[in-house]
């Protein structure tokens, strides 16, 4: 038996904004993805079920069969390579579920990574991000993490200097959203569209006061009349000193950046006083070493 260890980072978005909808149905996105210093831990190996692949979660709000995304990914590079090899993933959940920050789709990128790695198949990281399509618009990011404008229907990645020297508080309500929900309520008359290219001219100066007054999300304009709960929770963000607060996707946990730690870790106690979150995460960001040039 062979095994190998990937971990699956989180992401927030700093910026959302909604261009319009396609022929196709999909929506044209420009957005800004940044990975956050939140993983689950996902564990790879070999010599399981005669061929076939299980999965087991430490979490049972998270499927142990074939609609799991990262069973979808195995099944995806099994077919892709003609593979043979019998695969047990197991994963150590940490990320919140239906959060919004892409959970599902950075342990599927996980397990593409990890099969590639385990086995040698020497597939490159525009190889994987070209398997990750068919799973989901959020799985090419998820393939490499970090920083990037994401642009098409996610799909379109550019890699930009990532948000640094900061702290970030993650407060999920006990509610889930439908993406498909949102999307499919989403009115753009009359929305105000963040500044994205702002935004990338503060990140490439790393100027993190910026990158927040910049900060938005159409999709807020929906989930938010929905789920006021979220409201509530960037408002209490913003009191204990966020230097901006807001939704990450469709929602709905919202996130708080902070320069000063003081503020963070005193804006962390008000959360769970105020009793409006059930998951409560204080953390950072991460970036790769060549997001930062």
């Amino acid at each position: 038996m062979k095994a190998v260890v990937e971990k699956a980072y989180a992401k927030v978005n700093l910026g959302l904004d909604v261009l319009g909808r396609r022929d196709d149905g999909y929506h044209e996105v420009k957005m800004i993805m940044q990975t956050v210093d939140l993983y689950d831990t996902l564990e790879i190996s070999t010599g399981f079920n005669e061929g076939g692949i299980t999965i087991e979660t430490s979490d049972e709000a998270v499927p142990d069969d074939p609609t799991n995304l990262a069973y979808r990914a195995a099944e995806l590079v099994r077919n892709e390579y003609d593979l043979v090899t019998g695969l047990h993933i197991k994963i150590d959940k940490r990320i919140p579920v239906a959060a919004g920050m892409a959970g599902g789709s950075s342990d599927a990128a996980a397990v593409l990574r990890g099969i590639n790695s385990l086995l040698g198949l020497g597939a490159s990281d525009n190889k994987l991000k070209d398997l990750g399509k068919k799973l989901g618009a959020d799985v090419p990011f998820c393939i490499s993490g970090g920083c990037m404008l994401s642009e098409g229907i996610g799909e379109i990645l550019t890699p930009v200097r990532g948000l640094s020297g900061v702290k970030v508080l993650l407060a999920k309500p006990a509610i889930g959203v439908s993406t498909k929900w949102v999307y499919d309520n989403l009115e753009l008359a009359g929305v105000t569209h963040p500044d994205i290219d702002a935004q990338i001219k503060a990140l490439e100066n790393g100027d993190a006061y910026d990158v927040c007054r910049n900060m938005g999300n159409v999709l807020e304009s929906v989930t938010i009349g929905r789920y006021p709960v979220i409201e509530d929770i960037k408002k209490v963000m913003t009191e204990n000193g966020a230097e901006g607060a807001m939704m990450s996707g469709s929602g709905p946990t919202v996130f708080g950046i902070f320069k000063d730690g003081e503020k963070a870790d005193m804006a962390y106690e008000s959360m769970k006083e105020s009793r409006l979150a059930k998951d409560i995460i204080l953390t950072g960001t991460y970036n790769r070493p060549d997001n930062m040039e």
